[in-house]
C-alpha cells in the first residue's frame, strides 16, 4: 500500500514522510497504542462510528485515556480530502505519546492493496496456528493495540508453508479468528463463526456479515467449534475490513468443499459492497 496523505492532531494534513512521533513515544518503545483500520468507499469511511467506538474501547483497555471523536473525524476527513481518492484505506491511531505527555492522534489515507481481487477471484490458502489463547482478559483478546508481533510472526509463517493466510486455535484444536480477520464456514444453509466469549476480535466487517447473512438466506450460528470443523464444512471464508470477503479454498493443504470459492462468500462479498456503496 502507498500512503497518501497524513494528518496528526495538533498538526493537522503533514508530509507523509515527516517526522511526527517522539523516539520515547511509549507506542514506539512499547507498542502502548491502539488503532482501527477501515474502508473508504465513494470518499466516505465506512462504519467510521463503529471503528471510533472499538477505537475507544481498545484504548480503555490498555490504560489510555479516551480518544477525542472530534478530532479523529476532522483528522479522517482533512486526510481523504487531501488524498483525493475515492476508493482507500484509512488507519486511525492513537498512540500514548512519552512517558507523563500526551497521547498522538494520527490519520493516514492508503491505497487498497492491488492483489486482493485476484486473491478473492482463486480464493485463499490457509494453515492452521495451534496455541493461541485469547480467552483470559490479561491477554487482551480483542484489542487492537499495535503490539503485533505475533500476528506478522504468524502471516510470515503461513508464507514459509506455502499459504496465503493463518487460522489461530487454542491448544485444544478450539478455533479462534485469523491474525487480521474473522472466520466462518458454511455447511448446507447454515454459517459457523467463532464467538466472541472466545476472546477474539468483534470484527465490524463480521457484524455486517451477521446482519445481511438472513437476507443472503443463511442462519448463522455462533459458538465454539475445532478445526475438524473447518475442514468438514462445504465452504469456508474470512471477513474483515480491508480485505473485505475472502473464500478460504483449503486448509493444511486440504481442500474445503470443492476448492473453489463457495456460494455464500460469493453472496456475502456483494451483500457487503451494497452497504458500503449505497447513499
Amino acid at each position: 500500500m502507498t500512503v497518501l496523505a497524513l494528518a496528526v492532531g495538533g498538526l493537522g494534513v503533514v508530509d507523509p514522510a515527516a517526522p511526527v512521533l517522539r523516539a520515547d513515544d511509549e507506542g514506539v518503545l512499547r507498542g502502548r497504542a491502539v488503532f482501527e483500520t477501515l474502508r473508504v468507499y465513494g470518499g466516505r469511511p465506512f462504519r467510521l462510528v463503529e471503528h471510533l467506538n472499538r477505537l475507544a474501547r481498545s484504548a480503555s483497555r490498555i490504560g489510555l485515556q479516551p480518544p477525542s471523536r472530534g478530532e479523529f473525524e476532522g483528522l479522517a476527513a482533512a486526510t481523504l480530502e487531501h488524498a483525493g481518492e475515492p476508493d482507500a484505506v484509512l488507519r486511525l491511531l492513537w498512540t500514548a505519546g512519552p512517558e507523563g505527555g500526551e497521547p498522538v492522534a494520527l490519520a493516514l489515507v492508503s491505497t487498497v492493496p492491488d492483489h486482493l481481487e485476484s486473491l478473492r477471484a482463486r480464493g485463499i490458502r490457509v494453515v492452521a496456528l495451534l496455541g493461541a489463547r485469547a480467552d483470559s482478559p490479561w491477554l487482551l483478546g480483542g484489542v487492537k493495540s499495535t503490539s503485533y508481533a505475533a500476528n506478522i510472526a504468524a502471516e510470515a509463517e503461513a508464507r514459509r508453508r506455502g499459504a496465503d493466510d493463518a487460522v489461530f486455535a487454542d491448544a485444544g484444536g478450539v478455533l479462534l479468528e485469523g491474525p487480521v480477520t474473522n472466520i466462518w464456514w458454511r455447511v448446507g444453509g447454515t454459517l459457523y463463526t467463532p464467538a466472541l466469549e472466545l476472546g477474539i476480535l468483534a470484527g465490524v466487517t463480521r457484524a455486517v456479515v451477521l446482519e445481511e447473512a438472513a437476507d443472503a438466506d443463511f442462519a448463522v450460528a455462533e459458538g465454539t467449534y475445532r478445526l475438524p470443523a473447518l475442514a468438514a464444512a462445504d465452504e469456508a471464508f474470512t471477513s474483515s475490513s480491508v480485505r473485505e470477503i475472502l473464500p478460504v479454498v483449503s486448509v493444511d493443504g486440504n481442500s474445503v468443499g470443492d476448492g473453489r470459492p463457495g456460494t455464500a462468500a460469493l453472496a456475502l462479498q456483494a451483500a457487503l459492497r451494497r452497504v458500503a456503496t449505497q447513499l
